[in-house]
């Protein structure tokens, strides 16, 4: 498998790309590479777990704290097919959010979807560097429970046009070899864009 990018799904010459899906498991970047390559395409970006918080007026730990697990999934639910019928846009999915039978399917060909692969302990260390408490790793051993939620997870996330490693590259770098396979597969709007700062 290749280490920057891998084309995973075919079909994507069917419909121009109309917006950007990034998956992938707590901690590998996708809110920052999202705006990063946003900005490439001169497109908007939203994240769901921010939208969910502006929509309820609650952090996600306290919606977990409150209501549970499952009523989090409904609202997640909900909230990601709303931002997916958005246009010119790119979209940070929460990490559980493509962890449910066909959804990534359902996506559609104006979806264009990237998993930013990253390893459990990286995922953990970079959730602790952020200073926030991401509710399914407030346990006493937040690595094993990282390690069996991206071993359930990955096979969902494999279903992703194609994977970007996120371990070491800055988030600028991976927006970059994002845009380059979006190029090479004519994915891109028309017109010219600016390198990202």
């Amino acid at each position: 498998m290749d280490k920057e990018i891998t084309e995973l799904a075919k079909g994507l010459d069917e419909a121009p790309t109309e917006r950007v899906l990034l998956v992938g498991f707590m901690g590998s970047g996708k809110t920052k590479v999202g705006q990063a390559l946003a900005s490439l395409l001169g497109w908007s970006f939203l994240d769901f777990d921010r939208e969910i918080e502006r929509r309820t007026g609650l952090p996600i730990s306290e919606i977990f704290r409150q209501h549970g697990e499952d009523f989090f999934r409904g609202l997640e639910e909900k909230v990601g097919w709303d931002l997916l019928r958005g246009r010119q846009v790119v979209l940070a999915s929460g990490g559980g959010w493509p962890a449910v039978g066909g959804r990534m399917a359902a996506l559609g060909p104006e979806t264009l979807s990237v998993w930013l692969q990253v390893p459990p302990a990286v995922a953990v260390e970079r959730a602790r560097a952020q200073g926030d408490t991401r509710p399914l790793l407030d346990v006493p051993d937040p690595l094993a429970i990282a390690e069996k939620l991206l071993k359930a997870r990955e096979p969902f996330y494999g279903e992703a046009h194609f994977t970007v490693d996120s371990t070491s590259a800055s988030p600028g770098e991976l927006a970059e070899r994002i845009l380059k396979f979006m190029n090479e597969k004519g994915r891109v709007p028309p017109h010219p864009l600016p390198p990202y700062k």
